[in-house]
C-alpha cells in the first residue's frame, strides 16, 4: 500500500504541476505539458488532438515510464481539455477517472503489480502567465484511488480491497522554466485523507482491516528541479543547481488495525494530535526532520501475555542538518532527537518489577548536538566508496547543547563543547585528539542502583563496580543523591574534576 500511495501521489503531482506549464493559448499549454513529461522520462502516446472552438481537445492519452530497476507505471486518460478563458488564462480539465497500473522489480519486496482507478471529479486547473513564469490554481472536491487488483510474486491475485480518499484539496503553484531546469514554488492543503484496506492473508489463513485517517494536511515546496537523467547522480545534480525545500504537516491522525488469525485476533489502535516533516537539500546541506505529538498506541494479540499494551508519549522528534558536498573548510551540522514523557502500561512494568519498587515517572530522552566538520569526498556520488580505511570526512568541533536521560527516578544531563585536532590520531587511539569541557549532572542514580538490586536485576558485585566508577568520575552535588562531574580534555589527557585519568 505504501508503494501504491507514493506512486499515486507522484502521478497526481505530474498531472497537476506539469500539466499546466503553459503560456496563454491552449496549444502552448499542451506543448509545454508534453515537453516536461518527456524531460521527466515519461513516454506519451496520443490518439488525437482537435480544436473545438476555444478548446483544444486531447484524446486517448497514454503515459508510461520505466525506472532503472525494472519497475514501471502506465496511465490512460480518455480526454484532456485545454480551454482558452479569453483573459490570458487556460482552464485544464480531464476525465473524471482513469486507470493506473504499476509493476515492481522482481527482486523487490511486496506485490508484483497493482491496478488502480484514480477518480477526481470536478478537478480544475487554471493556468496563467507566460512560458517563462506560469502561475496556476488547482482545486478538486475529492480525489480517490481505488485498488482494483493486486498480484503477488507468483502472479496470483490477492483478495485485497483498498481505497484512498482525499477531500477539499487546493493548491497554488508558480513555475519558471529555463532550459531543462524547472523552478517550483507551491502550496497545498486538504481537509482530510482516509485510507481503508481489507483482505485475506496468504493462502487465506486470516483476514483483517486497516483504516488510517488524517486531518488538516498542508505542504509547501520550493525548489529547482532538473531532468531525470541529471538526477541519477545526486552529486552532479546538486552541483548543477538542484535544490528542494519542502515541508508537510497534519493535524489529528488515527489508525486502527484489526486482524483475525488462527492463533487469535490482533488489534492495534493509534492516535496523535499532529505532526510534521521537513526535507531540504542543496549543494551545501541536507536538512531532514520529523515530529509527532501526543501519540498513543494500544495493541493486543495472542503473543501478548496480558490483555493489552499501551504506549504513549508527549512528543517525538528527529532533525538532522549536515553538509553533503566535498569541502576543504568546516561546515555546520546538527542532530536533535527527542522522546518526551514516554510511558508504558503497568502490565509491562510488572513483568520485572511486580512490587512497584521503581518509580513509574515518564521517561525522557533528549540528544541535541551541533558542530562543524567537512566531507573529503562527495558522499552523494554513487561511485564514492564510504567503507575505506581512511575516514570520508573530518570532525572539527562538537557542542553538546543538551543531553538528557530521565527514567525510573534517575536523571543524567550533560552540556559542553569540544574541538578536535585531526592531525593527532595517536593520543586517543585513532580518534582525533579533543580539547574542551563537558559538564555532567547525575541525580537519583544511587537510589536507582538500590532499587535494581532489590528487584534482582543488578547483582551486588556489579553495583559495587558501578559505584566505584561513579566515585572515580563524579563528586557530590548540591542536592541529595546528586553527583556532578567536569570532564576535561586538555594537554593531551583526560581529566575528571581535575584528576587526570589518561
Amino acid at each position: 500500500m505504501i508503494r501504491m500511495l507514493s506512486c499515486t501521489t507522484a502521478l497526481t503531482i505530474v498531472f497537476t504541476a506539469t500539466g499546466v506549464l503553459a503560456e496563454v493559448t491552449p496549444e502552448e499549454v499542451w506543448e509545454g505539458w508534453q515537453a516536461l513529461s518527456t524531460v521527466a522520462g515519461q513516454e506519451l502516446s496520443v490518439g488525437g488532438t482537435s480544436r473545438n472552438g476555444d478548446t483544444l481537445e486531447v484524446s486517448d492519452l497514454v503515459i508510461t515510464q520505466t525506472d532503472e530497476l525494472g519497475g514501471s507505471f502506465s496511465a490512460s486518460i480518455d480526454k484532456m481539455n485545454f480551454k482558452d478563458n479569453g483573459d490570458g488564462t487556460v482552464l485544464v480539465t480531464m476525465s473524471d477517472s482513469y486507470p493506473l497500473s504499476l509493476t515492481f522489480p522482481a527482486e523487490s519486496d511486496g506485490p508484483s503489480s497493482l491496478k488502480l482507478t484514480v477518480s477526481q471529479p470536478g478537478l480544475m486547473v487554471t493556468a496563467g502567465g507566460s512560458a517563462a513564469e506560469t502561475s496556476y490554481d488547482f482545486a478538486a472536491p475529492t480525489v480517490s484511488v481505488k485498488l482494483d487488483e493486486v498480484k503477488d510474486k507468483d502472479g496470483k491475485v490477492n483478495d485485497t480491497q483498498a481505497d484512498l480518499v482525499m477531500t477539499e484539496m487546493a493548491a497554488s503553484y508558480l513555475v519558471s522554466r529555463e532550459g531543462e531546469a524547472t523552478e517550483l514554488d507551491s502550496k497545498f492543503t486538504a481537509k482530510g485523507v482516509t485510507l481503508n484496506v481489507a483482505g485475506k492473508g496468504i493462502e487465506g489463513s486470516g483476514e483483517g482491516t486497516v483504516t488510517v485517517s488524517m486531518t488538516d494536511l498542508a505542504g509547501t515546496t520550493k525548489g529547482n528541479f532538473l531532468a531525470a537523467e541529471m538526477m541519477a547522480n545526486m552529486a552532479l545534480a546538486l552541483k548543477s543547481g538542484f535544490t528542494t525545500d519542502s515541508s508537510f504537516s497534519f493535524g489529528a491522525v488515527a489508525m486502527n488495525v484489526d486482524i483475525n488469525e488462527p492463533e487469535g485476533p490482533l488489534k492495534l489502535a493509534a492516535s496523535a494530535t499532529g505532526g510534521d516533516l521537513v526535507l531540504a537539500i542543496d549543494k551545501d546541506r541536507l536538512n531532514y526532520g520529523t515530529a509527532l505529538k501526543a501519540a498513543s498506541f494500544t495493541v493486543s494479540g495472542p503473543d501478548i501475555p496480558f490483555p493489552e499494551v499501551v504506549v504513549s508519549f508527549a512528543e517525538t522528534a528527529f532533525n538532522l542538518l549536515m553538509p553533503v558536498s566535498k569541502s576543504d573548510a568546516p561546515q555546520d551540522f546538527a542532530l536533535t532527537t527527542k522522546l518526551i514523557d514516554f510511558t508504558i502500561s503497568e502490565d509491562v512494568w510488572g513483568l520485572f518489577d511486580p512490587t512497584v519498587t521503581l518509580p513509574r515517572d515518564p521517561a525522557t530522552l533528549v540528544v541535541d548536538l551541533k558542530g562543524t566538520g567537512f566531507w573529503k569526498q562527495d558522499i552523494m556520488d554513487p561511485a564514492v566508496q564510504m567503507e575505506g580505511v581512511e575516514p570520508p570526512g573530518e570532525l572539527t568541533s562538537l557542542d553538546l547543547t543538551q543531553i538528557l536521560v530521565k527514567a525510573a527516578g534517575a536523571e543524567v544531563g550533560a552540556t559542553g563543547g569540544l574541538t578536535f585536532d585531526n592531525t593527532d590520531l595517536i593520543t586517543f587511539d585513532g580518534v582525533p585528539a579533543p580539547t574542551g569541557t563537558i559538564n555532567v549532572t547525575i541525580k537519583g542514580v544511587n537510589a536507582l542502583i538500590d532499587n535494581l538490586i532489590a528487584i534482582g536485576i543488578l547483582p551486588d558485585d556489579q553495583a559495587t563496580g558501578a559505584r566505584m566508577m561513579l566515585g572515580l568520575f563524579a563528586r557530590p552535588g548540591p542536592g541529595p543523591d546528586e553527583l556532578t562531574s567536569v570532564i576535561e580534555f586538555k594537554e593531551g589527557g583526560l581529566f575528571a574534576n581535575g584528576q587526570q585519568l589518561q
